[in-house]
């Protein structure tokens, strides 16, 4: 699909199953009921934006079906895409921790 481990802020995609489609907007977010679970992506609406933060939608990259669109990259956005490999990586390993604890 993408060579890159993550889309960029601005990629427009549907997820599968799924009608509308959904801008990605931040990431590595986890929800109330899913804890333990950290997810790759935040989105919102396209092309509504975010109109209520309580209606982001958390997602994984697995879950996406089609690319419509991919964000702004340069320079920025690689070192960008780095530190969050390994936030993502940190933040899963807290987690795991926390579970067998």
């Amino acid at each position: 699909m993408n060579n890159s481990k993550y889309l960029s802020i601005g990629s427009v995609v549907l997820l599968k199953g799924a009608k509308k489609r959904i801008m990605v907007v931040g990431f590595a977010a986890t929800s109330e009921e899913t804890k333990d679970k950290v997810f790759d992506y935040i989105g919102c609406l396209y092309p509504e934006g975010i109109i209520d933060s309580s209606k982001n939608l958390l997602f994984d990259h697995d879950q996406i079906d089609k690319i419509y669109a991919l964000g702004y990259k340069d320079e920025e956005w690689v070192q960008t895409e780095e530190r969050l490999k390994k936030i993502v990586e940190e933040m899963k390993n807290i987690k795991e921790n926390q579970k067998n604890n």
